[in-house]
């Protein structure tokens, strides 16, 4: 049975035991928020050494790392090496996003370099299989599409971005909705372009309950995309993206009923004071399905530095109750992220993540209270070792312009260093303190 099935019988499973132990919390409130579909457990039933993840109410916000190849570049050893960066900085999951080369060789050999889940687009490879036979991406066929679910699945991703909520019916608003910046969704467009030249329907939303057989036979989270997610802060919150919302939030219901989890996609590029609005409305629209955002990009005038703009409107999101963020890279927009812009987006985001995690769980408050008493007593071996980036905290120190215990910044003027000799000196110091 799926995780999800299991639950509503009360059954707690071992994944649910060691999602809980991890998390710090009880087994049996995790079992009852996963029979709700307020939470979702990653683990595809034939994915071997995965280490299972949670996603949704009463545990941790998590971190998605997107990596892949496109069709310029194809280096699958470089994406491995981004995938275990991005795990060993923080990321909970690792989605496969590639575009280019042997695509099945390329997911199965990330799935067995990383032990945190991983998630694919199947929509890209039945795309990608199109071009290298020379055809257009819209001579895709139902059964191509289907062959790519079912063969992701089968490899044992253990999440799906499905793009079912891109309908006939909403393709029809877009030709008398204008947008800023347009569709900017990879697999919603793919989708949207074959159903407007076949004049057909979404083959997922169609035939939606084949699509969730076939969740169900491998226990795979169905991550219901955005295809009209806003790209460009003008397109935030218009009739198209909220028309595809409440779409999904029926298709969330119906997959509840089925015994398939399911988690919702979010924006995209949304204005800081409208994040807090979108998300509540997202969690009403899918009855608090677990809420997964990319971002959202709180400004479009920043690119090069777009995983700070990503953290930003993170923070907010999960404050909210988003559940699960995607990091952007100092990439987006511009290219393919290497190592370090991967690094730097992981980093961020886990920074946006954190800072809202520490005000719910007690050990997430305990690790900055440590630091603060570290900070307090001038004791940089304590702040390395709960620094998160432990190599740039090196990095600083070690071409530091001086040899004083304070940083160079304010050197022999260090108001800590200042005020802790003075107490020493009276004999009033708080050694738990200092």
């Amino acid at each position: 049975m799926t995780q999800i099935e299991d639950a509503k019988k009360g059954i707690i499973t071992g994944e649910m035991k060691f999602i809980a132990e991890r998390e710090g919390i009880k087994a049996e409130e995790l079992r009852k928020n996963v029979a709700k579909g307020y939470t979702v457990i990653f683990r595809n039933l034939v994915h071997e050494r995965v280490k299972p993840v949670a996603v949704g109410m009463g545990v941790r916000v998590k971190v998605n790392a997107n990596i892949g190849t496109s069709r310029d570049i194809a280096n699958v050893e470089e994406e491995i090496e981004k995938a275990r960066i991005a795990v060993r900085y923080g990321a909970d999951t690792i989605m496969d996003l590639s575009t280019g080369g042997d695509l099945d060789k390329i997911r199965r050999e990330i799935m067995r370099a990383v032990d945190v889940p991983v998630g694919t687009v199947p929509i890209y490879q039945a795309a990608e299989e199109m071009l290298a036979k020379g055809k257009a991406i819209i001579e895709m066929s139902e059964d191509d599409m289907w062959n790519a679910v079912e063969k992701h699945f089968k490899d044992g991703v253990d999440y799906a971005t499905i793009h079912v909520g891109v309908t006939k019916e909403v393709v029809e608003k877009m030709k008398r909705v204008k947008r800023t910046v347009g569709m900017v969704s990879r697999g919603g467009t793919f989708l949207a372009a074959w159903m407007i030249h076949w004049e057909s329907e979404n083959p997922f939303y169609k035939d939606y309950d084949y699509l969730l057989e076939l969740a169900k036979e491998y226990d795979v989270v169905l991550s219901l995309g955005d295809g009209l997610r806003p790209g460009g802060l003008p397109d935030a919150g218009d009739e198209l993206q909220m028309s595809e919302l409440f779409t999904l939030g029926r298709l969330v219901r119906r997959a509840r009923e089925f015994g398939v989890q399911t988690m919702v996609e979010g924006p995209g590029h949304v204005p800081i004071d409208q994040i807090p609005m979108q998300i509540k409305i997202a969690k009403v629209a899918t009855d608090n399905a677990p809420f997964y955002v990319l971002g959202p990009l709180v400004t479009d005038i920043f690119p090069g530095y777009d995983h700070i703009a990503g953290a930003i409107g993170g923070a907010i999101a999960a404050l909210n109750g988003a559940d699960f963020l995607c990091y952007v890279t100092p990439a987006e927009h511009l290219g393919l992220p290497d190592r370090e812009h991967v690094r730097l987006g992981v980093i961020a985001t886990k920074l946006a993540a954190h800072a809202v995690n520490l005000t719910r769980f007690e050990e997430e408050w305990r690790r900055d209270y440590t630091m603060s008493l570290a900070r307090g007593s001038l004791d940089w071996e304590k702040q390395f070792k709960f620094a998160v980036d432990k190599e740039r905290f090196d990095e600083i120190r070690k071409n530091r312009p001086t040899s004083t215990e304070a940083c160079s910044m304010c050197g022999e003027l260090c108001a800590i260093r200042l005020i802790n000799d003075m107490l020493r000196k009276k004999g009033e110091a708080d050694e738990a303190y200092l």
